[in-house]
């Protein structure tokens, strides 16, 4: 099944139970996500990368009457064109070489409950016109089955993508566009609700740090407000747990957070450039940090599976090794599906 994004555990873009909410920009989002989750309607989210568009999701689902049933979560960008009928809607043994044992998919999987798809503005045209069927008829046939079996299900996409735009240029399917959409959420980026950065990053602390209490200092806390936030929740996630590696006395320092610098203008802050990566790691180095190389290995596979979108496949792209490479650094830090992200 699927190599990406899918759990019924605890959502994967931040770990936590539910979207912090301390800005007032936050707060009216969870007023309109308590009113949609309340009708039993197909939602779509709308929003930058990293913003916590599963959350949101997760977050319907938990306010919604469906809430004892399953969540299920797929990655639509990490769905080949040739698996999308096995993986959506299960098969039948012995319907392709290789199916040994019939095999539910993740429409029935998710019966009475909520699935996620995340990214389906990546879907194709073809993948789009056979989930739309599913969506209009409330039934799913497996691959290799004559029969079809009636689902309960409530769907919540999500997507970076204008659907709009897509629209026009024929990318994305006009008809399902407003099957999907009948409730539209759109979350704010991070650097629009600034009331939740300060909140976020203490949260991420308590999720990823050893246990002890561990502070920010006054230094950077100012660093954390000011600056942008491109990756948005996601980027705030990792920039704390490379912190959490390097801090030392309890304190997170300014110097601790690996974060772009702003220019004498106050443009936006650049990514890090290789010069301020090579300062980071002499940072790490002089302060004789444990376990260096496999705590600074693992976040870059993380940082690439996050950029990925969990796509192992971009993922060993970026970090420039083979996916079977990547697979096995996964294991070793526990990062396949159904293992730990952190």
């Amino acid at each position: 099944m699927l190599g990406n994004k899918v759990s019924t555990a605890a959502a994967s873009t931040a770990g936590i139970a539910g979207p912090v909410f301390d800005d007032p920009v936050s707060r009216r989002l969870s007023a309109e996500i308590e009113r949609v989750a309340g009708a039993s309607v197909h939602v779509l989210v709308l929003g930058e990368t990293g913003v916590g568009k599963e959350l949101v999701a997760r977050q319907i689902h938990q306010l919604s009457a469906r809430r004892q049933r399953p969540f299920i979560a797929v990655n639509c960008a990490a769905l080949s064109e040739n698996l999308f009928e096995s993986e959506l809607f299960g098969h039948e043994k012995g319907a392709f070489t290789g199916a040994l044992s019939a095999t539910t998919g993740w429409f029935e999987a998710a019966d009475g409950g909520t699935l996620f798809l995340d990214e389906i503005g990546e879907l194709a045209p073809a993948m789009q016109a056979k989930l739309l069927r599913v969506i209009q008829q409330r039934e799913v046939t497996r691959v290799g089955a004559r029969v079809s079996r009636p689902i309960d299900v409530r769907l919540v996409t999500a997507t970076n993508v204008d659907l709009a735009k897509a629209i026009t240029a024929g990318r994305f399917r006009e008809d399902l566009y407003y099957r999907i959409k009948v409730a539209t959420l759109k979350v704010p980026p991070l650097r629009d609700r600034p009331g939740d950065i300060l909140a976020l990053a203490r949260h991420f602390v308590g999720l990823h740090g050893p246990g002890a209490a561990i502070a920010f200092s006054p230094e950077a806390e100012a660093a954390l407000l000011d600056h942008d936030w491109p990756g948005n929740i996601r980027e705030l996630e990792n920039v704390v747990q490379a912190a959490l590696v390097g801090h030392r006395g309890g304190r997170i320092e300014q110097a601790d957070l690996s974060l772009g610098v702003r220019d004498d203008g106050g443009a936006a802050p650049e990514r890090a450039a290789p010069g301020g990566l090579q300062q980071v790691l002499d940072d790490l180095l002089a302060r004789e940090t444990a376990d260096l190389f496999n705590a600074v290995q693992k976040q870059l596979v993380l940082r690439a599976l996050d950029h990925a979108g969990g796509n192992q496949v971009h993922a060993a792209a970026f970090l420039g090794i083979t996916r079977n490479v990547l697979r096995t650094l996964m294991q070793r830090y526990d990062l396949l599906p159904g293992g730990k992200r952190g």
